[in-house]
């Protein structure tokens, strides 16, 4: 259906030169029900394939492939490099505050014109608009996007990420975020590379995507938007999953999981994996080629709260200790690398094989009017699979999940660990579980250390050399900072602020793919999971607990025992593993000591908490936990 933007548009206020180019489209269509946008991602035709193109200099260069399966949507790249979120994408076009890289300061022009010229294109484009809530249906703040028709699969993974809403549902609204998408200006302005332009003022911030994989726009560019809100009203969108734990006894313990890319916040609401036995493989000594197992009969239930984008919204919060949390997406933008064959997680298998409605997947093979497969990755073009396949999934088809918001008990940080041996001594000297004072949570968040071999975004040839040399590199604060657009400065404090204020919480640190000679995958995370829960709310007395070799690390427990079995104590501590051993260990340790020096140099401004500044100086000093315990003390 076309429309006019006098029609349905009436009552949003826009800028003259947004509303003139939505005016001057060709076709106009605002869809009225989530059904009939599934039908324009299809394109004119209506499947069973479709390629979308654009003109590119007289040239008409595809940009992805849209096939209709039986279950929903299969859209898939033909390059590479477009299957996954470059690191270095954003771009700032305002002089509000910014730690990111100015667009005038890389491109050696103002944004302005582009701007102006990416209207134009527009403006000559069969368009979709849509409304959205950037949060969410609940806490989110009205929104628009105005996609070229033929790129109707992006608007559909918005929606679907943000939930359908409608312009009647929002009433006369003046947004606070716009998304505009124009993919050929990669080409004609950008030598290829995906770029997002983020335009800010105190009343709108505009996301300019040039590019059409949705990750760094429709996904974390809406994260970008509640962050910059945060910072202007003092909260923070945290990139965290939780869960609520409920062990075989009925106790219930809610868990908030963040991490760098690929540090277990979906594997967080995954069940434990089994062998086919039954038993669980908690890790392989790799240097002996022996695996280590143990046998839980009966683990507790998951109901998974949020995924990824973790909103800390003031209007939700009691004031009473605990963190508050609601889901800032209506729909998953799930990672399914790890599922490579039937029976998985037989859960979320059931959900997109079989759902109520038809769902987008990205980079999965999806074949003609067949049945997509999670597990059937489109391959690159070395002949390996894509490590970043997506399903973009509604909450409500995620079985048992909570739509309410909840108080956190206990908040785990996972960090991917490499492999720590005698012979290649590395950082991978985490132990299974380590409980740390609040400050040191802190320092973890500002730094968000990310190991190797993380899949979901194309490294930088800087960051593969340090990866490679067994180095470290920093995904920032909260995790979040690739998507922030302020200052690294202000977002610390601001999680300084949540932290200290939310007084009744426990923190955790827990290692996935290796513990020292150990590759252990996830099983530690969930493990610990499991543990945490069965101790009630994470509750552990300070006599379980004794400080880890590396004060970085805090407390380990002195045991763990699940169903009456002993954790292996190597496992806790991985400087008595023989294939590693203290030497090897405080090698690593230095390692890390170091890296954490280096980046915390840059928080040390005058703009810096002064409670931040004791915190750091602790870390530069080589302080002992019970010097970060004093500043700020364990809720035990």
């Amino acid at each position: 259906m076309s429309v006019t933007a006098t029609g349905p548009l009436t009552d949003v206020s826009l800028a003259p030169e947004v509303r003139a180019a939505l005016e001057a489209s060709p076709r106009l269509v605002v869809p009225t029900t989530r059904e009939e946008l599934y039908r324009l991602a299809l394109g004119p035709d209506g499947g069973p394939t479709f390629t979308v193109e654009y003109d590119v200099d007289g040239t008409m260069v595809p940009e992805a492939t849209v096939t209709r399966c039986r279950n929903g949507v299969a859209v898939n790249y033909p390059e590479d490099y477009m299957r996954r979120r470059d690191p270095d994408c954003m771009r700032i076009a305002d002089d509000l505050p910014t730690d990111k890289p100015r667009y005038r300061d890389t491109f050696g022009a103002e944004f302005d014109p582009v701007r102006s010229e990416t209207l134009a294109w527009l403006a000559d484009q069969e368009l979709v608009v849509v409304p959205f809530k950037a949060g969410g249906p609940t806490f989110g703040y009205p929104s628009l996007a105005i996609v070229p028709l033929n790129s109707a699969f992006f608007a559909l993974t918005l929606v679907d990420l943000q939930g359908w809403v409608t312009f009647d549902e929002i009433g006369p609204y003046t947004p606070r975020s716009i998304l505009y998408v124009a993919p050929p200006f990669r080409h004609t302005h950008f030598g290829g590379r995906q770029v997002v332009v983020h335009n800010r003022s105190r009343e709108l911030h505009e996301v300019w995507a040039y590019n059409l994989y949705p990750g760094p726009s429709a996904k974390k560019g809406v994260f970008s938007v509640l962050l910059d809100i945060g910072e202007q009203e003092g909260w923070l969108t945290a990139h965290a999953s939780s869960v609520r734990v409920t062990t075989p006894y009925e106790n219930e313990t809610v868990i908030m999981h963040e991490g760098a890319s690929g540090g277990g916040k979906s594997e967080m609401c995954q069940e434990i994996r089994r062998e086919d036995d039954g038993r669980i493989l908690v890790g392989t000594n790799v240097v002996r080629d022996e695996p280590y197992h143990i046998t839980l009969g009966e683990t507790s239930s998951l109901a998974p709260v949020t995924d990824d984008m973790t909103l800390c919204h003031p209007s939700v919060q009691k004031g009473n200790g605990k963190l508050v949390v609601a889901d800032a997406e209506a729909g998953w933008f799930v990672r399914v690398d790890n599922m490579t064959s039937y029976g998985e997680d037989p859960a979320f298998e059931r959900a997109v094989i079989q759902p109520r409605e038809p769902v987008l997947f990205l980079s999965i093979d999806g074949v003609p009017d067949a049945t997509a497969l999670p597990w059937e990755h489109t391959l690159d073009s070395n002949g390996k699979r894509c490590p970043n396949p997506r399903v973009v999934i509604p909450r409500s088809f995620v079985k048992n999940v909570i739509c309410e918001p909840k108080e956190v008990d206990v908040r785990t940080f996972g960090v991917r660990m490499p492999l720590c041996t005698r012979e290649k001594p590395s950082y991978g000297i985490m132990g299974m579980m380590h409980l740390i004072p609040p400050s040191l949570a802190w320092v973890w968040r500002l730094i968000a250390p990310r190991g190797d071999k993380n899949p979901s975004i194309g490294e930088s040839k800087d960051v593969r050399k340090a990866l490679k040399h067994g180095g470290m590199v920093a995904e920032g604060v909260g995790s979040y900072w690739p998507f922030s657009t302020g200052t690294k400065v202000a977002a610390a404090n601001l999680l300084l602020r949540q932290i200290v204020e939310n007084d009744r919480t426990r923190y955790v640190l827990t290692p996935n793919q290796h513990i020292g000679a150990y590759k252990v995958g996830f099983s530690a995370e969930w493990l610990t999971r499991e543990y945490l829960a069965r101790r009630g709310g994470g509750r552990i007395q300070p006599e379980q607990l004794t400080p880890a070799r590396c004060s970085l690390f805090g407390y380990r427990p002195r045991e763990i025992k699940l169903d009456g079995q002993q954790i292996r104590p190597t496992l806790l501590q991985p400087e008595y593993q023989s294939q590693v051993g203290i030497e090897a260990y405080d090698e690593g340790a230095e390692i890390l000591t170091g890296f954490f020096r280096a980046e915390l140099e840059q928080f040390l401004t005058e703009d810096l908490d002064p409670l931040g500044r004791r915190i750091i100086e602790v870390v530069m000093n080589g302080g002992g936990v019970e010097e970060y315990e004093a500043l700020t003390p364990m809720y035990v």
